[in-house]
């Protein structure tokens, strides 16, 4: 009986996708056009979700170094080892997660990741090593580079078409959230901090469990992308997906009667693809080695900078980045890709040049160009999750976002580490010009090479 049972099921799913391809019946629409209903808000949310916890625990870990300086006696090396742990971490974990989605798929990590995101949150608070605190922000970068690489492209391919790039805009936005409440979380946690002494800083740093357990609820029972599947030579599985989900009369999308299409890695490198993957790799890097360098040592610039209650003026810098990330996204919508890279590069360039080459400003004036700085910086990070899986084909889209965020890390995880290194061997403002260099190395990266994808611009 169970085999009867099963072969009727096979033979449904078969007699479906015959009816999708037009061999019995009218064509069904494309499930890519399906208006947004509940599994799209399942799925928008809990990645939506997922880019807050994985924002916030790299956000935290810059406060709560700023607690734990004095009682574990950290040097600027530990200090930049420690902040710059999860950012060599998300190399790897993105690498390795890339690949691995593109082989099993995108759903046998989606959730998992965020249930082991909040296990090495909770160890974070028995550890006073050094060593083994940056270890542990390494594990925690790898689940969150992973995160990055599985969540992205599974929002993407379930989205519906016309509000794809919509959606994923918004991921930096909440990524952004998460990030800021952390810095906010960690400065007003100060009273805690003192009544727990010494320890006051573990217990900002194990913060981060909160948003990754509220991710892993709304992740749970996730399906998987029928992209995917037609990608891998699976399509009668993708149907079954979208008419559990979305109904019965929706089906794949019209794309031909292809054959499933090379995972290789060194496809991203293929004479078609290369310069898509290099403009994906380092606009990202370009933009995180700044943002990350000046964003987790924030005290350390604004008091560098001379200007006067760094906490409190580091929290009006993150008000300000997520105003810019906002401001970002409206302006995202409406210009152009190759447009709308160019001028954040540039501007945010021109802005830090002229903080430091004005030595004498006022402290005033320092805070007005640095919140200046925050909101155009934060508005050129809007197209770090959206633009890299428009620059890919759907069987590289996981390798190639993965690439991507590795590549990046090499910008985040450095300016991380060197920062606090740099700006005391040879002052901020040789910091300062290390992040201008790579500002304009990235704008003209994207200058010579970056392809237009909104449809807009074009002729």
């Amino acid at each position: 009986l169970h085999r009867v049972d099963r072969r009727q099921r096979q033979m449904c799913i078969r007699d479906s996708f015959k009816e999708n391809h037009g061999m019995s019946g009218a064509r069904q629409i494309s499930f890519e056009d399906a208006p947004f209903s509940a599994i799209h808000k399942k799925i928008t949310a809990g990645t939506f979700m997922g880019q807050i916890s994985d924002g916030y625990t790299l956000g935290i870990v810059g406060i709560s170094l700023n607690y734990a300086m004095e009682p574990l006696g950290l040097t600027s090396f530990w200090m930049g080892l420690i902040g710059a742990g999860s950012m060599f971490g998300i190399f790897f974990g993105s690498l390795l997660a890339g690949i691995t989605a593109d082989k099993i798929g995108r759903r046998p990590l989606y959730a998992s990741l965020m249930l082991l995101t909040a296990i090495v949150s909770v160890l974070q608070f028995f550890l006073s090593d050094p060593l083994l605190i940056a270890i542990v922000r390494f594990v925690l970068g790898m689940l969150i580079g992973a995160d990055y690489t599985v969540g992205i492209p599974l929002l993407s391919e379930w989205a519906p078409a016309k509000k794809r790039a919509g959606i994923l805009g918004w991921l930096l936005v909440f990524w952004t959230i998460g990030y800021c409440i952390s810095y906010i979380v960690g400065f007003f946690m100060d009273g805690f901090v003192a009544a727990f002494g010494n320890d006051g800083w573990r217990l900002v740093l194990c913060t981060s469990v909160v948003p990754s357990l509220i991710a892993l609820v709304i992740r749970f029972g996730t399906p998987e992308s029928p992209l995917w599947h037609i990608a891998k030579g699976r399509p009668q599985e993708a149907l079954a997906n979208i008419h559990a989900y979305l109904g019965n009369q929706y089906g794949l999308p019209d794309r031909g009667e292809e054959k499933p299409a090379s995972t290789s890695w060194f496809a991203l490198f293929a004479p078609e693809q290369w310069r898509n993957t290099v403009v994906s790799g380092v606009f990202f890097f370009a933009q995180v080695l700044p943002f990350f360098a000046i964003s987790i040592f924030l005290p350390l610039v604004l008091t560098k900078m001379n200007i006067q209650n760094p906490n409190a003026s580091g929290v009006l810098y993150n008000v300000f980045t997520l105003i810019g990330v906002l401001v970002g996204l409206w302006i995202y919508g409406i210009a152009t890709r190759r447009a709308y890279l160019l001028w954040t590069f540039y501007v945010s360039a021109a802005i830090l040049t002229v903080m430091i080459l004005w030595t004498s400003m006022s402290p005033l004036v320092a805070l007005i160009m640095i919140t200046a700085f925050a909101l155009v910086l934060a508005a050129s990070i809007v197209p770090e999750f959206s633009y890299p899986a428009e620059l890919f084909p759907t069987e590289l889209r996981g390798s190639g976002v993965g690439l991507t965020i590795a590549i990046s890390r090499f910008g985040a995880g450095g300016g991380t580490f060197l920062l606090p290194i740099v700006s005391e061997q040879f002052g901020i403002h040789m910091a300062l010009w290390c992040c201008v260099i790579t500002l304009l190395f990235g704008g003209i990266i994207c200058h010579m090479w970056a392809p237009e994808t909104s449809g807009r611009g074009k002729k």
